[in-house]
């Protein structure tokens, strides 16, 4: 029996994923590299699906197939959360389920655990739905480890916790900002400005540099920046680029990472700006002549517990990064002359990298809420948070701080 092309690049992916630490988009590229465009869905739809939901899927496995998941080989581990996720998410046949995931252990050269995976899938085939109907509501039944629900609890309650984690389940809105000229063909304008929904990029268009791909919470904080003509505006995080290109005036781009400062320069050459300084060096150790700026943007490395959507495997490998955090808001303070600003932003709603941060870094709050009241903060309006489940895009905490 043969394996789909899909099948077999997803199946690919969870083993680079779950038995390389790999990352899943990284992964996902090079298993699909020869897919046509159909393929290539529903391979990134089973390879990210099954890496975002792979907690619930061990449970059934463990559950139903009675043989602790961690004792089983990486390639029938893998094979049997394929086939499980496809049984208990999709609308696959369960044959086909069934027969492709014996048939990638049996191609393995793993031709004794082929009984044992036909066995298990059987069971599952039978039985993964009432299981997953019998769940309760949490991070077991949604796959999230136990602390990212915590953190979503503090925040919204449980009820918008939940809300939350199946929000960021599926798919988000696809979303490009318009870099120069007309809007794409049949885009649909945004409560952000510059910001349009689209059925999908064109990459037509993001090579001619009309277009960038970024959510409307990412540009949210690049436009909070407010920047003009003229004005002199540090980029303390700037990789891959996108807020780069929406701030207007003199931009100084930082960036610590050689191969990630090489993509900004690719990037911003993209969308035409040539203008850009980038200068790779420590946020936190800056040269002294990057000094007296009007702005700074610190949208900040963070748990990215916002965009766990984009990201399927981010939430098995999330951490906290208070202190660099702190670090980088008070770097980018001792380099803005008195009466500047400071952007603080980042993709999680953790209040521990969110409103912590801002405080302990001592800088006045500049209000944001009553500018941008569609995204004021559910409980503190003088800062931004977008989130998956009440606004349809990336979850982003911003707040303008002023540098007395």
């Amino acid at each position: 029996m043969s394996v789909s092309p899909a099948r077999r690049a997803a199946y690919e992916v969870l083993l680079r994923v779950f038995e390389q630490d790999a990352y899943a988009d990284r992964a996902f590229r090079s298993a699909a590299e020869d897919l046509d465009e159909r393929e290539r869905a529903f391979a990134q739809r089973l390879a990210y699906g099954s890496v975002q939901r792979v907690r619930t899927l061990d449970h059934a496995i463990e559950t139903l197939g009675r043989r602790p998941v961690r004792k089983l080989d990486a390639p029938v581990r893998a094979a049997l959360r394929l086939g499980t996720y496809q049984l208990g998410y999709t609308d696959t046949a369960p044959h086909a389920a069934v027969n492709e995931s014996v048939e990638l252990v049996r191609r393995a050269g793993l031709e004794r655990a082929v009984p044992f995976t036909n066995a298990v899938m059987r069971r599952l085939s039978d039985g993964i739905r009432p299981l997953l109907d019998s769940l309760p509501d949490g991070p077991l039944k949604e796959s999230y480890p136990d602390w990212i629900h915590d953190v979503f609890v503090r925040v919204l309650g449980e009820e918008g916790a939940l809300a939350l984690m199946r929000a960021m389940n599926e798919p988000l809105e696809t979303v490009v900002r318009l870099v120069r000229g007309e809007p794409p063909a049949g885009a649909e304008a945004t409560d952000v400005p510059g910001a349009y929904r689209v059925a999908r990029v064109d990459e037509v268009l993001v090579a001619e540099g009309r277009t960038w791909p970024q959510s409307r919470g990412s540009q949210l904080a690049g436009l909070c920046v407010g920047s003009r003509d003229g004005d002199h505006v540090l980029d303390l995080c700037a990789a891959p680029g996108g807020k780069t290109g929406q701030l207007r005036g003199e931009v100084t781009a930082v960036e610590i990472d050689p191969a990630r400062a090489r993509e900004l320069r690719e990037n911003l050459a993209a969308m035409g700006r040539d203008d850009v300084a980038v200068v790779e060096a420590d946020g936190t150790d800056l040269p002294p002549e990057l000094n007296g700026f009007d702005h700074a943007l610190v949208d900040a490395p963070c748990s990215g517990l916002g965009v766990l959507a984009q990201r399927p495997d981010l939430r098995w490998r999330a951490t906290p990064l208070p202190e660099l955090q702190l670090a980088l808001i008070r770097s980018a303070a001792g380099r803005v002359r008195r009466g500047g600003s400071i952007v603080y932003s980042v993709c999680t709603p953790n209040p521990d990298e969110c409103e912590a941060i801002v405080e302990a870094s001592g800088l006045r709050v500049l209000p944001l809420g009553q500018t941008w009241p569609a995204f004021a903060h559910p409980s503190r309006p003088e800062f931004l948070l977008t989130l998956p489940h009440v606004h349809g895009t990336t979850g982003f905490f911003v707040a303008r701080l002023a540098v007395d």
